[in-house]
Formats: C-alpha cells, structure tokens, sequence
C-alpha cells in the first residue's frame, strides 16, 4: 500500500506547503469573523444615535444595540448548517469562496444604509436585518475553511497551528479597535450631525468589504481543497449523520463547551467596554487603547493555551482553565470593577489579567471541535457546535437588564463569566482525551480510501467518551 505525500508529512510532524496556505487562510478568515462579529460593538457605538430616535431612553438603546449584535451571531448556526453540508460534500475550498464573497457584498449593503433621519425605523431594522444575512455567510466561512486546514495538520503541532489559527480572532479585534480609533481620530463623533455618526462609520465596514475579497483571491488561487476530503469524496447526509447516535452525543458535549466559550468571551468584548466607560470612567479613546493592548496580549495567550494543551492534554487544561476561570477570573472582574482605578496603566494590566484567565481557552477551539467529529462530518460538526453555542451568550444584554434588577449593573458581567467559566469545566469532564486523534487515512495505489486503526479504535478516536 502506497503512503500519501500527506500521510507521510503527518506522520513525521510536518506541516507542507499546502497545509501552511490552508492554515493562513483559516486565520484570516477568522480574522476578517472577529473583525465582522465586533463592527457593532466599536464601530458603531459612537455613531448609532444614526439609526435611532432621539426620543428613544438609554435602556431601548442597550436593547437595540444588543439585537444589533446579536442578529448576526444567532444566523452563523443557519450559515453552519446550509455550508457544513456543502463543505462535507461538495468540498471545503468552493464552500469557503462562496460564504465569503457573500459576506463582503453585505458588508457594501450595510456601509450604503441610511439613517433614522431618512428612513425612520425601517433604517434600523434593515441593519438587523442584513446583519442577520451576513451571519449566515461568515457562518459558513469558517465552518468550511478551519477544517480544511486542521486536515492538514500533523496530530503532534495540531494544538499549536489549531492556536495560531485562533488567534485571528484577538488580532481581527484588536485591527478593528485600530481602524475605529484612527477613522474617529480623523473625522469626530459627536451629535447627529457630526462627520462620523453621517459617515465615518462606513469606512470600517467598506474596509471588511476588501477584506473579503482578498480572502477570496487568496483561497481561489493558493489554497487546494482538502485532501482528506478529497479521499472521503463527499456525498451522504452529514446533518443526518451528525445528529444522531454517538455523534450527536458528542456535539451536545460540545456544544456545552462552547456555551462556556462565548458567555466568557463576550463578557470581555461586548460587556466590559461598557463597564471602562460609564463605571470605571475611561474615555472612549482610552477604552478602545486598553482593549487594543489587552487583546494583543491575549493572542499570546492563545498560542500558550494550545501549546501547553499539546503537552498535558486538551481535556486536563480545559478542566483546569474552568476552575482558574471560575475563581480567579471572577475574582479580577470584581477587583476592576469595585476599585475603578484612576490609573490608565492598572485598569490596562487588569483587564489583560481577566483576558488570559477567562478567554485564553479559546486557543484550543479549532484543534478541540475538529478532533471531536470524523472526516465525513467534521465541517458540519465544527460548524454547527461552534456556532449554535453563541445563540445563549450572544443576548447577553438582555441577561444583564435582567440580572440588574437584583444587583448592580455594572457588575451584572460576574455571573454571566462565572456561568461561562463552569460550563467550561463541565464540558471539558464530559468529554475525552482528543489530543492524540489521528486524522490521516491510508490510500493505496488505487486511490481507495481506508479508516487508519486510530479512527477504527473504540474510546481514541475523539467521538467516544472515557470508559466508552
């Protein structure tokens, strides 16, 4: 039996030149998903009295600004599904073109909306409206590209690439602070008629647009479709698949991990913006320099996260992140908020502490979900598990207009991070060791595909828990 060109690189540890242009192309697509999922949060802050009334009361304004928010986060689930099929049977590559030059022509359709001046409601609600849209194909973007390049990757590095393949995220955030700021800097905010709230805020989302479209060029002409996939090729029902039998018992495992995720993920970047601002008294200049810094302090946290769980496992740092999470993250968010320090520096080297305690987890998101679902449904499994876990967190707003009416506001963040700290541990128990899964299939002269014995072993293959 002949040994691939692939199956030998993964063997040996190596990662080819195909394997490191499909990794480059999961990171910027989820760089340009970061600098997609937060335009509303830093973007638009400063510039949505645009699409509001002014008669409208500051609680209606958290309520819309979070539907807002929420509106695209809840359509990467749809995005997941339509996408994950085609990804699982049609191939990863075309998938990946095609949701991402969907994502680039809404973002053109967003830059080009009016306001409530000229449109009254209908101007907000067509914002959620195509945010909504929008959610499907970024949802989709990466539910195609992060496998194909997690299946190029060799077992021993996947927790390293499956890291920097995430810290597109931090980055993308990080960029989109950068490019507010300066556009804020150049053309200000302030009343309704002030340059930015008329149009400076539509330069950001013209720049996704670009982003796009060069993630688009990029894939169409450097990346090859996934040669697993290829050995798999495709066809059978994936979502029929995924959900029933052991692997939908995996994906609920799964799909409780990830809840955890995007409840601590979202305390940092949606909730805390809010509580630098009107609690501890940053400037809106000031909030978006410590968010910049903490985040890029935070994409090292990813890459120690996945190669620290290379080393001891991914089921033990889960485990372990959840509790350090639950207590020490909680612990910090109650210092920040309590003491409310004066000093730009503290409030900076405090909220880089709460980021590595609660969300450098995420580091293992790609490596961990790919390891949890075989070949034949690994874009649907990887998709759906990551993207129906945001719907809970992502009305995140709602849940602190709730949670205010028993305590303070700007400590309503605690228990939301708490809950996503615990749902970390509890995920992280329920499922099995996946650092050792081995994707590779042996192909032999006649091109025939055949599971490795790492795939066909009961209780080592990642889809079967301990004890199994």
């Amino acid at each position: 039996m002949a040994e691939t060109a692939l199956a030998q690189q993964q063997r040996e540890g190596r990662l080819g030149s195909k394997g490191r242009k499909a990794v480059y192309g999961a990171w910027f697509g989820f760089f340009v998903d970061m600098y997609d999922i937060y335009l509303p949060i830093v973007v638009l802050a400063p510039a949505l009295i645009y699409f509001l009334s002014p008669e409208i009361d500051a609680t209606t304004t958290v309520i819309i600004g979070g539907t807002i928010f929420a509106s695209t986060l809840v359509a990467r689930p749809v995005g997941a599904v339509i996408f994950g099929h085609y990804a699982d049977t049609l191939g990863r590559k075309r998938t990946t073109i095609i949701a991402v030059s969907g994502f680039g022509i809404l973002s053109v359709l967003m830059a080009a909306l009016p306001g409530y001046e000229q449109w009254g409601l209908v101007a907000v609600s067509l914002l959620i409206a195509l945010r909504f849209i929008d959610g499907i194909f970024v949802g989709g973007a990466y539910t195609a590209a992060n496998p194909l390049a997690m299946e190029y990757c060799p077992k021993q590095k996947r927790g390293l690439y499956g890291a920097v393949v995430m810290t597109g995220f931090p980055l993308g955030y990080a960029a989109i602070a950068v490019i507010t700021l300066l556009t804020l800097s150049v053309v200000p905010a302030g009343d309704i008629n002030s340059p930015y709230v008329q149009w400076g805020w539509r330069i950001p989302f013209l720049f996704g647009a670009l982003l796009a479209l060069a993630l688009v060029i990029y894939y169409y002409y450097f990346v090859d479709e996934s040669e697993m996939f290829e050995a798999k090729g495709g066809g059978g029902s994936p979502l029929r698949e995924l959900f029933s039998g052991e692997n939908f018992r995996n994906f609920l495992q799964v799909f409780v991990l990830m809840t955890g995720f995007w409840l601590t993920v979202q305390a940092l970047a949606a909730m805390l913006p809010g509580v630098l601002g009107s609690h501890v008294g940053l400037s809106e200049t000031n909030v978006t320099i410590t968010l910049i810094i903490a985040f890029l302090i935070l994409a090292l946290g990813y890459m120690g996260a996945g190669v620290l769980s290379q080393r001891i496992g991914r089921r033990p740092f889960l485990a372990f992140f959840g509790l350090v999470s639950t207590v020490g993250g909680g612990a910090f968010y109650y210092l920040l908020i309590s003491a409310a320090p004066e000093s730009l520096f503290t409030v900076i080297v405090l909220v880089s502490i709460i980021g590595l305690l609660t969300v450098s987890c995420w580091g293992l998101a790609t490596s961990y979900i790919n390891e949890r679902f075989q070949t034949s449904i690994r874009a649907s499994g990887f998709g759906i598990g990551y993207s129906l876990s945001v719907i809970i967190p992502s009305f995140y707003a709602y849940y602190q207009v709730g949670l205010g009416t028993i305590m303070p506001f700007e400590y309503t963040v605690i228990p939301l991070v708490v809950l996503g700290s615990v749902l970390i541990f509890v995920g992280a128990v329920l499922g099995p060791e996946t650092r050792d899964v081995d994707f590779t299939e042996e192909i032999d002269a006649k091109g025939e595909s055949k599971k490795s014995a790492v795939e066909s072993t009961p209780g080592t293959d990642g889809r079967r828990g301990d004890g199994e």
